[in-house]
């Protein structure tokens, strides 16, 4: 099979699921936006109170400036930061992330195992992912296969983060769903859409590990051929 065949098989389909899978997250998201919780809480609220029930008062909600879907926890500042249309929706999809976002921080205080490794991957995944692509051009203009090996080792790194993310957030959308029905957040009609916008969600980090290790797949071969 010719190069770009190759390239084919292996990229292409996978990309094809990701923009499937992203559309999935923003429907399935925009839907449940539009559902009120019942308890007439904000995101916010819900944050603030699963911390706090768990005895992490220190840690603060703040918005995120990022945009829709910017939601995320921060380890260097042990703080939950929440899009504005979570920070202040009162609606189920709202609950599912600020749950999500603060069971990362549940992780974080608990030194869950996979997050504690993702947390001391990530300097070298932040040069790896940023270098890469840019020494594999190189190597392959210039045909030095040692360089192109290096690379693909690079990137093998970046991939192996994203396996190592995938237990992480599974793990903070379980413990999500555990805090909002124990501390009685939602109703049980209010839970399965919450499971459905944490579902969604989760499919996008199978999804991009997918596209990387097919990624990586691609250039081992590439590199076995030579």
């Amino acid at each position: 099979m010719s190069g770009w065949g190759l390239y084919f098989v292996f990229l292409i389909p996978p990309l094809i699921i990701g923009f499937v899978v992203q559309a999935w997250l923003k429907k399935t998201v925009a839907a449940n936006m539009q559902v009120a919780v019942a308890n007439g809480m904000t995101g916010a609220d819900i944050a603030r109170q699963i911390l706090d029930r768990n005895g992490l008062h220190d840690v603060p909600v703040d918005t995120s400036p990022g945009g829709p879907l910017s939601d995320h926890y921060d380890p260097r500042k042990k703080s939950v930061h929440l899009s504005e249309p979570v920070y202040g929706g009162r609606s189920v999809a709202s609950t599912a992330i600020a749950a999500h976002e603060v069971g990362h921080a549940i992780q974080h205080a608990k030194a869950y195992a996979p997050f504690r490794l993702r947390s001391a991957m990530w300097p070298a995944v932040a040069f790896a992912s940023q270098a890469w692509l840019f020494l594999l051009m190189i190597g392959l203009f210039a045909q030095i296969t040692g360089l192109m090996t290096f690379a693909v080792i690079l990137f093998a790194v970046v991939v192996l983060f994203q396996l190592v993310t995938l237990p992480v957030e599974f793990d903070a959308s379980r413990r999500a769903m555990a805090q909002i029905s124990d501390l009685g957040l939602v109703s049980t009609g209010e839970s399965q859409g919450a499971r459905k916008v944490l579902t969604a969600a989760a499919m996008t980090y199978v999804a991009g590990a997918l596209a990387a290790l097919s990624q990586l797949a691609y250039w081992l071969l590439i590199l076995s051929r030579r």
